[in-house]
């Protein structure tokens, strides 16, 4: 398994805190955020403070962040990481949220694929019964692929079968770029599609967050129905 260096500030107006981590690539097991003069988890340094940013950045890639309680499991809060030297304080930003002394900053990173061509691609996807993050490797170049949960690989036809889908979040590996992003039934019929675009200092290029940010849908998930995410690879 791979590493890399993650870093975060955590706070509000008033105050913020420096985290880090070296943290294994594809999971999120064990990639616990410590601050960066007790190497405390966050509840422990910050329980009972109001935060309203959570600005992360990762080493090379992809990466995800949440807050989730340690005890209950509940996710709080989650976001988009960026790449180092391309964070943005406005898309940092988080509904605010009063920290509970269980609470852990956990990270979910995914390294550059090695292979030529191929991607790492990592999704939020929310339906009226959470949201949940997605993840599928070794993409190749413009072809149509399933993307499924990070902790047990299941397609949004199992994982959100009978809830709606409201919103999809979609970070393709650094320079690469989100074709679309495609919904099917079970006969794979195309029941939505959307174009996407490249994230960072880039043409086209809308934030150095996502590479498409779906808000606002009302798709009702059926048994057999797939998300699939086309890319081109930097």
């Amino acid at each position: 398994m791979t590493t890399q260096a993650i870093t975060a500030i955590v706070g509000n107006s008033r105050m913020s805190k420096s985290f880090s981590d070296t943290s294994t690539d594809g999971q999120w097991d064990g990639n616990i955020m410590l601050d960066d003069l007790g190497n405390n988890p966050l509840g422990i340094l910050m329980p009972g403070t109001v935060i309203n940013h959570v600005c992360v950045v990762y080493t090379a890639g992809a990466c995800a962040w949440r807050i989730i309680d340690s005890v209950t499991l509940q996710v709080k809060r989650m976001g988009w990481a960026s790449l180092t030297g391309y964070s943005d304080y406005a898309q940092s930003t988080i509904q605010p949220y009063t920290i509970q002394k269980t609470d852990t900053l956990q990270i979910h990173p995914v390294a550059v694929d090695a292979t030529a061509n191929q991607s790492h691609v990592l999704a939020w996807v929310s339906s009226n019964g959470g949201t949940e993050l997605y993840s599928v490797g070794s993409v190749p170049d413009n072809t149509p692929t399933a993307i499924s949960t990070a902790i047990n690989n299941q397609g949004i036809g199992d994982s959100i079968f009978g809830q709606t889908m409201t919103a999809i979040g979609v970070q393709v590996e650094d320079g690469g770029t989100l074709k679309e992003v495609t919904v099917t039934d079970s006969a794979g019929g195309v029941i939505y599609t959307s174009y996407g675009t490249k994230r960072g200092l880039t043409p086209g290029s809308r934030s150095n967050y996502y590479n498409i940010n779906l808000r606002g849908l009302n798709i009702p998930v059926s048994k057999g129905y797939i998300l699939k995410v086309k890319t081109v690879s930097a």
